[in-house]
C-alpha cells in the first residue's frame, strides 16, 4: 500500500525540534551538521534549544521546518518504515521539502533556497504592518464576501470549516471583529510575523523567481502536489514556476488531500513538530488514517 508523506509549514516549530532525532541517529546529526555548515549559523542549537522569538523569525524557521521534515523521511526510509511512497507534499514552506524528499533538487540546493525564501520574507515582512487570522465555521463563500469587503485576501483553504484570511494589520482586524459578530465559530489571530500568501509578499516574489534563476530543477521521481493548484505538477520548469507563485497565492490544501485520496492512498505519515497536518486531514475525512512522525519512536514501531 502507498503512503502519502505530509510536510510541516510555518507555525508548526517549536523548541526541541529535532533534538530527539539528533540524539538518536548518527543520519540526523550528520544532516544538522551539513545545515549548520551551510547556513553559517548553528540551526540545531537554535531548533533545540531556542530561544523562542529567535526560532520564530520567518528566516530561522522555515530553514529549521525543512531540515526537520527531511530528517524524519530520512530516518523513515532508513528504518524502511516506507515500503512506497505515492504521493508527497506540504503546507507552504512543506511543499519545498516535499520536493527535496522527491528529488526536484538536492537537499543542500533545497536548504540554500528555503533560506533565501526565508530571509526574502521576513525583509516583506518587516516592510509592512501585516496580520493573518484563522476563521473556523465560516462558508468559503461567506469568507471571500468577507475579504472583498475589507480588501484582505484568503490564504489558506486549509479545511471545509477553516479558512485563513491575510494582509494589512488594520483590515484584517476589521474583518475579525465583524466575523467575531457573525456566525462563525472560532476566529483567531494568528501569531505570525506578517501578511503571508497575500499582496504584501510581493517583493519577496518578485526577488525568489530572480533568485531561483540560478538552479535547475529536475522532473520529480514521485508525485508531488502544488498548493497553487491543488493537484500534481511534474515538470521541474514549471515546479519552479509554481514555488514563485506560491508566496502571494492561497494554500489550497483541501485540493491538495482531495487529489490525493483520488489516488487511492488512505495511509499518510505527517513528518514534522506538532499535529497540525493531521488534524486537518480528519476534518477533512475521519476515515483517513494519519499518523505524526516526530520523536525517533515514532518510526521504530
Amino acid at each position: 500500500m502507498s503512503i502519502g508523506l505530509l510536510f510541516s509549514g510555518q507555525g508548526a516549530q517549536k523548541i526541541g525540534m529535532g533534538a530527539n532525532l539528533y540524539e538518536n541517529s548518527r543520519l540526523a546529526r550528520n544532516l544538522y551538521a551539513t545545515a549548520n555548515e551551510i547556513l553559517g549559523w548553528d540551526l540545531a542549537k537554535i531548533s533545540f534549544e531556542g530561544p523562542e522569538d529567535l526560532l520564530m523569525e520567518t528566516r530561522i524557521c522555515q530553514p529549521a521546518l525543512y531540515v526537520c521534515g527531511y530528517v524524519i523521511n530520512s530516518i523513515l526510509q532508513k528504518t524502511r518504515r516506507i515500503d512506497k511512497i505515492g504521493v508527497v507534499f506540504g503546507l507552504s514552506l512543506g511543499e519545498l521539502t516535499a520536493h527535496a524528499v522527491a528529488g526536484t533538487f538536492n537537499f543542500t540546493d533545497g536548504l540554500k533556497i528555503v533560506a533565501e525564501r526565508g530571509r526574502l520574507m521576513q525583509v516583506a515582512c518587516e516592510a509592512t504592518d501585516g496580520l493573518m487570522a484563522s476563521l473556523i465555521g465560516g462558508s468559503s463563500v461567506n469568507v471571500s464576501e468577507l475579504c472583498t469587503k475589507y480588501d484582505v485576501e484568503i490564504a489558506n483553504y486549509n479545511s471545509p470549516d477553516q479558512t485563513v484570511i491575510s494582509g494589512e494589520k488594520r483590515q484584517v482586524e476589521a474583518a475579525i471583529q465583524e466575523a467575531k459578530n457573525s456566525d462563525y465559530r472560532m476566529v483567531v489571530p494568528l501569531k505570525v510575523g506578517g501578511a503571508y500568501h497575500s499582496r504584501l509578499m510581493e517583493p519577496a516574489r518578485k526577488e525568489f523567481e530572480a533568485y531561483l534563476r540560478n538552479y535547475t530543477f529536475n522532473n520529480p521521481s514521485i508525485k508531488v502536489l502544488s498548493n497553487t493548484t491543488g493537484s500534481e505538477v511534474n515538470n521541474g520548469d514549471e515546479i519552479k514556476q509554481l514555488l514563485v507563485k506560491q508566496i502571494v497565492s492561497p494554500v489550497r490544501w483541501i485540493d491538495c488531500m482531495r487529489y490525493a485520496t483520488s489516488l487511492g492512498i488512505t495511509e499518510f505519515y505527517e513528518c514534522g513538530p506538532g499535529k497540525v497536518l493531521t488534524g486537518l486531514a480528519r476534518r477533512l475525512d475521519r476515515t483517513l488514517n494519519v499518523s505524526s512522525q516526530y520523536e525517533f519512536s515514532d518510526m521504530m514501531v
